[in-house]
């Protein structure tokens, strides 16, 4: 079993991504920002075993910033990026900071799929 980091600035969200990956993981802590995941991150001392899920716009520090930080911190951080948006230029930006995966905050259920895919490995 593995801990799950969710970040996203929306409770509402949080509960839905919560639910998602409920049965997969043996934890799960939420931030509201990129700051906070950052801090979270280092605290429960997540490993590369472990998942983010981050939304991209929120106060403060957005994900993509927040991606660029804990990559350049722990390198195998493994950090998927959950979006509203399907813009390619975002698309871009996420790989170019180190993030995992990218899923639409439409298709939540690619979020278990994810998961399970690397749980399976």
């Amino acid at each position: 079993m593995m801990k799950v980091l969710i970040v996203d600035d929306n409770a509402e969200m949080r509960r839905l991504l919560r639910g998602f990956v409920a049965r997969l993981a043996e934890a799960v802590y939420e931030c509201e920002d990129g700051a906070q995941a950052v801090e979270v991150y280092a605290a429960e001392q997540l490993t590369a075993a472990d998942w983010v899920l981050m939304d991209i716009e929120m106060p403060r520090v957005d994900g993509l910033e927040a991606t660029r930080q804990l990559k350049s911190h722990w390198p195998d951080a493994r950090v998927c990026l959950v979006t509203g948006h399907d813009l390619p230029e975002w698309r871009e930006a996420a790989a170019s900071v180190g993030a995992s995966g990218y899923v639409l905050k439409e298709e939540l259920h690619n979020v278990r799929r994810l998961l399970r895919a690397q749980e399976e490995l």
